[in-house]
């Protein structure tokens, strides 16, 4: 397979013409078929919205746009989000301005937590995943048989450098437990590329980098207006585009590495089929940090504090770490610095759609 990314200039005023562009671009149409059912997989990092966090409303307004002009029926479409153990789905929806853009398309949103899971045989080529979940590895029963259209945001990640098309299944594939993959997060990333072929008869994603963010990701991060959109059906060689369009190399990023050296994907970008606009790095390369949080996380699971990992991440004890985390995220770092940043960014062009989103539901 040929692996094509699109890359395209975005402003507010035609972000929706441009997200059906560089779909068009990517060959959407030739990979998501309107006779099936799609999974919209959106990306909730935070219940809250802080901007590049989660999924826009324009991303999800666009790409629906698109595939019903393409030919694919509202009851076929269906935006999906899971919970994790710091984030609510249907909160996060309201929020994240989804809701109004799931509405006035006629479709249903549909929490994972909500859903069947059921275990499922990936054969022999899982390796890391079912030491983690030695009883078997349940997934949405729903996933098999229906393509899936990822929706992440361009940014950086603390556990896993970049985050993007490849990191987005995370959130799907995997139950509130999917804590326990953090030891080794690069492996699991390599192993839900496998699961989704298995699963999915196609995968696309659209990455929005309109703002993007840089940092301590994926919450605590500064915004930085990006103003692109990225797509294509090979989720390795859209991360590879991803991390570039921040100033990473892409095979510095372990996952992205390890993906493509057993042809998994493309994360060669001289390999890779660039359409659209040119491909230009940041002046100031973004860098990824750690959060408080991620930081106590690793230094738990891999680092000096990892003779009490299996206490206090393990045992019934675990509840302190998503306490932790809220009392960080939610009390202490939003209400300060993480508001003085949401005012910086509603004053700027993005910041202004967004305000008209929450206003009228559109545009």
């Amino acid at each position: 397979m040929t692996s094509r990314v699109a890359i395209l200039a975005t402003r507010p005023e035609t972000v929706l013409q441009d997200t059906a562009r560089v779909m068009d671009l990517a060959g959407a149409h030739e990979h998501l078929d309107p006779a099936l059912d799609t999974l919209i997989k959106l990306n909730l990092s935070w219940t809250r919205f802080f901007p590049a966090c989660s999924s826009w409303p324009w991303q999800l307004d666009g790409v629906v746009t698109a595939l019903r002009a393409a030919g694919h029926a509202p009851e076929r479409i269906l935006p999906i989000e899971n919970a994790t153990v710091v984030t609510e789905p249907r909160k996060g929806s309201r929020l994240n301005l989804w809701e109004p853009v799931i509405a006035r398309h006629g479709l249903t949103f549909l929490p994972l937590t909500e859903v069947e899971w059921s275990a499922h045989d990936f054969g022999d080529e899982l390796k890391v995943l079912p030491r983690i979940f030695p009883k078997g590895i349940v997934v949405p029963t729903m996933f098999a048989g229906r393509q899936v259209l990822h929706l992440p945001t361009l940014k950086t990640h603390g556990h896993t450098i970049t985050t993007g098309a490849v990191k987005n299944a995370f959130g799907g594939l995997l139950r509130e437990e999917r804590h326990y993959c953090h030891k080794h997060i690069h492996e699991v990333l390599v192993e839900l590329v496998i699961m989704q072929r298995a699963l999915h008869p196609a995968q696309f994603a659209l990455v929005d980098g309109s703002v993007a963010g840089d940092g301590a990701g994926p919450r605590t991060m500064v915004p930085r207006e990006r103003n692109r959109l990225l797509a294509g059906a090979d989720p390795v060689a859209v991360d590879a585009v991803g991390a570039a369009l921040m100033g990473i190399d892409p095979l510095s990023v372990p996952y992205l590495a390890m993906a493509h050296e057993r042809g998994l994907g493309c994360a060669d970008l001289d390999a890779i089929e660039l359409v659209g606009d040119a491909l230009d790095r940041p002046v100031s390369p973004f860098a990824a940090r750690r959060s408080l949080v991620i930081l106590g996380d690793q230094w738990l699971r891999k680092g000096p504090l990892r003779f009490l990992e299996h206490l206090a991440l393990h045992s019934p004890l675990f509840f302190w770490a998503p306490l932790a985390s809220n009392i960080y995220h939610d009390w202490l770092w939003y209400p300060t610095v993480g508001r003085a940043r949401i005012a910086r960014f509603a004053k700027t062009p993005w910041g202004r759609l967004r305000q008209r989103y929450r206003t009228t539901g559109g545009p």
